[in-house]
């Protein structure tokens, strides 16, 4: 199991930091070697200001957030991962499969608030043909065609490749012409062999969701990337995670943002693991914003680190909050105590409390025009209407 205590704590004036902090600043990649030591040793503070720099180089005082709905379409699943609060079995009472119509109106109501993404993730329910899949992402964009989809993790492409009978590019480019604009990044928890089996067993492993990945990234689909950390993962598997998330966007450049997750316990065949401390969060933030130096985008996802510590976590490397989040499930099962979406005026105040100038951005990155519930988008200084 992971302490959430650190080792030996060095100074800010260690000479290996210093020397971390010299190449960072010249522009030079860090090894596997230097992560470690940010990891395990380096003090809090002082990562926490180098990786700002990084982020303010990048993105000057902006924080960017976007309009989103959340759609968990079944929490009927064949899998049953140790840290997942969220699954059913398909007689439990709390199990559940969405309709068309029931699609629709949460598209629907996506709409009305003037969302800009749909987010789609679910359970494998193992009674469900590989049709019912494809359908749910028709019937969304056939409904309200100008919001993005981003839908299905590598897991949920693995299994409806193993469905099929099919190659994934098949299962990807199938999606794709019923309307999937992009992957979300979980399913990823921790890639080593020797953490995997401990927390999600048969689940598709660490090669499987990178091979996914870069077959969406060859058919111009966008990614995202995360690292489910603070179970029974070490330092070292942590970085062999990033250092796989690296090597994949050097040769694809499709990861849009990395996305650190803290893990929650309650509810899980791991309650008995404390809940990541905020010190743990924010050095996950940072390492991830130093290490990363391909990824644009570091996500502090609100909903895992509560609000406190995302505001906080915009200083050590984080330059976007995720979004409005309606009807999230799947963490809040797991026993987070944040509230089931925020209001655009409460992420502005987040923001903005943090010192930073809000954003909104979309699906891709691309700033949003906004009057109300209207949207469009600007690219290279132009609106282009939706």
């Amino acid at each position: 199991m992971v302490s959430q205590q650190q080792q030996a704590i060095a100074r800010p004036d260690d000479p290996r930091f210093l020397e971390i902090a010299r190449r960072v600043r010249q522009g030079e990649r860090l090894t596997l070697e230097d992560g470690l030591f940010l990891d395990r040793e380096a003090d809090l503070m002082a990562m926490g200001r180098l990786a700002n720099e990084v982020r303010e180089k990048r993105h000057g005082n902006i924080t960017f957030y976007n309009t989103n709905i959340h759609l968990n379409p079944t929490n009927v699943c064949v899998y049953r991962c140790r840290f997942c609060a969220f699954r059913a079995d398909l007689r439990d009472e709390k199990a559940y499969a969405f309709t068309d119509d029931q699609a629709r109106e949460r598209i629907l109501e996506a709409q009305s608030r003037g969302a800009t993404e749909i987010h789609v993730v679910g359970g494998l329910h193992h009674q469900k043909k590989f049709d019912w899949y494809v359908n749910l992402i028709r019937v969304l964009h056939e409904t309200c065609p100008e919001i993005h989809i981003k839908a299905w993790t590598a897991v949920e492409i693995a299994w409806f490749s193993f469905l099929t009978k099919k190659p994934v590019d098949w299962v990807l480019s199938e999606m794709k012409a019923a309307g999937l604009g992009s992957l979300p990044g979980g399913g990823a928890e921790i890639f080593h062999d020797e953490v995997r089996p401990q927390i999600c067993e048969h689940k598709a492993d660490g090669e499987n969701w990178i091979r996914i990945h870069r077959a969406a990234h060859q058919l111009g689909l966008r990614s995202n990337a995360t690292m489910l950390y603070g179970h029974v993962e070490r330092a070292e598997h942590r970085l062999d995670h990033l250092m796989r998330l690296r090597s994949l966007q050097d040769e694809t450049g499709g990861f849009q943002t990395f996305i650190p997750l803290a893990f929650h316990p309650d509810n899980t065949k791991l309650a008995h693991i404390p809940k990541p401390t905020a010190r743990m969060d924010l050095r996950m933030v940072s390492l991830a914003r130093l290490m990363l130096d391909n990824f644009d985008h570091i996500k502090a996802y609100w909903i895992m680190l509560g609000e406190e510590t995302a505001q906080v976590a915009q200083s050590f490397g984080a330059d976007d909050l995720d979004g409005t989040v309606v009807h999230e499930l799947i963490y809040h099962d797991a026993g987070a105590k944040t509230p089931e979406g925020l209001t655009v005026s409460k992420l502005h105040r987040l923001i903005q409390e943090a010192g930073r100038v809000p954003v909104e951005r979309d699906t891709l990155y691309r700033r949003v025009v906004r009057e109300g519930a209207k949207w469009s988008i600007e690219s290279d200084g132009k609106t282009i209407g939706v």
